[in-house]
């Protein structure tokens, strides 16, 4: 995803939904680019925050708490990236947010986000309530992301289906969650609750009735 940015030790990145900043830290030491995440959650970005003075990146690579759903508080013309890993499902209001992420990008500058909850094929009402189990998602249509990024002004540069990667990765979290059941001392209730969303992302995916796609767009 970052050589799709272009990224090198000049670019500055905005990371929206940076989650416990582990991401953001990875990529401003192995590129040396500027990195700055954002995301709602404040443990979230404590830790970013923590993990980047451990790993001597702090001067490069920042964390703020910020609701993305809302204007973001930067000016016009600041990044030459904003990049966003399957946390865009979890955003309101796309079209305005789209429209954002390109005010606050550099002329030429890309953006490139995933998202896992593309409906590309008939999902039960019980099947979306257990994928919707762990927080609340946003499920666009096939072909509708598509049309919010056109809409907001950018142009698509490429559109990539990692739906068969992604269910791979579920179905490998799922089983190494079960190998390692008794090291995990989870309650039981817990544990069986995310096998069951585990399971129902990998089968989704695998029969791509939902699917993960990954946009790249850029601001002319």
């Amino acid at each position: 995803m970052m050589g799709k940015l272009n990224v090198t030790k000049s670019t500055k990145i905005l990371e929206i939904g940076s989650g416990a900043g582990g991401t953001s830290v990875y990529i401003a030491n192995k590129y040396g680019c500027t990195m700055k995440g954002v995301d709602l959650n404040p443990h979230g970005v404590e830790n970013g925050t923590q993990l980047a003075q451990k790993d001597g990146v702090a001067a490069t690579c920042s964390f703020q708490v910020i609701d993305a759903s809302k204007p973001l508080p930067f000016d016009a013309d600041s990044f030459d990236a904003v990049f966003c890993n399957d946390s865009m499902c979890h955003i309101p209001g796309r079209q305005s947010v789209l429209e954002d992420w390109k005010r606050v990008l550099k002329p030429g500058g890309k953006l490139i986000y995933t998202d896992a909850m593309v409906v590309s094929g008939t999902v039960s009402s019980d099947e979306f309530a257990i994928r919707s189990s762990v927080g609340k998602y946003y499920y666009p249509c096939l072909g509708q992301n598509e049309k919010y990024i056109t809409a907001a002004g950018l142009t698509i540069v490429e559109v990539v289906d990692t739906t068969p990667e992604a269910s791979q990765v579920a179905k490998r979290w799922h089983d190494s969650r079960q190998k390692y059941k008794a090291e995990l001392k989870e309650p039981e209730e817990n544990f069986q609750g995310l096998q069951k969303f585990l399971y129902s992302v990998y089968f989704l995916l695998h029969e791509a009735r939902l699917s993960r796609i990954m946009y790249v767009a850029t601001k002319k």
